[in-house]
């Protein structure tokens, strides 16, 4: 009897470890993800407009980014001054940063009231940006 449960368990122990196993796939909508990873922010009364880019910034922005209100349009005005003139060197020293990471510069004017969305975003990239590619860009950059 002992012999035939110990036989009866091998076999059932190679049948369990040989059974086929259906794998994970994550299914993609390519068009969901061309628009989750695109923000655009228009203003036709201004004339501006800006659209972000990038593969899982608006996932990021949405789990890790501080929410909005938070800090003040003056901080973050404040801040996107300094993040943006220093990206806007690098993109011109292609020779000395890498090229693919600054591509082309950004036209923020510091005397323009582009409103809090736009303040909130631009400084939020910049954040995600630096995280992402471990960049400084300018000062302490907040790990999120």
């Amino acid at each position: 009897m002992k012999r035939s449960l110990y036989i009866l368990g091998i076999v059932a122990l190679i049948m369990y470890s040989c059974a086929t196993t259906t794998p994970f796939t994550a299914i993609k909508n390519p068009s969901n993800n061309s628009s989750n990873d695109t923000v655009r922010i228009a203003n036709e009364e201004l004339e501006y407009e800006v659209i972000i880019i990038a593969p899982g910034f608006n996932s990021w922005l949405n789990a890790t980014a501080l929410p909005r209100n938070y800090h003040t349009q003056a901080f973050l005005e404040n801040k996107n001054r300094f993040y943006v003139t220093e990206w806007n060197n690098r993109v011109l020293q292609p020779q000395r940063f890498n090229p693919n990471l600054y591509e082309m510069t950004i036209n923020y004017d510091p005397n323009i009231n582009y409103g809090y969305e736009v303040n909130y975003l631009i400084y939020n990239y910049m954040i995600f940006f630096q995280n992402t590619y471990n960049q400084r860009l300018f000062g302490f950059v907040p790990m999120r």
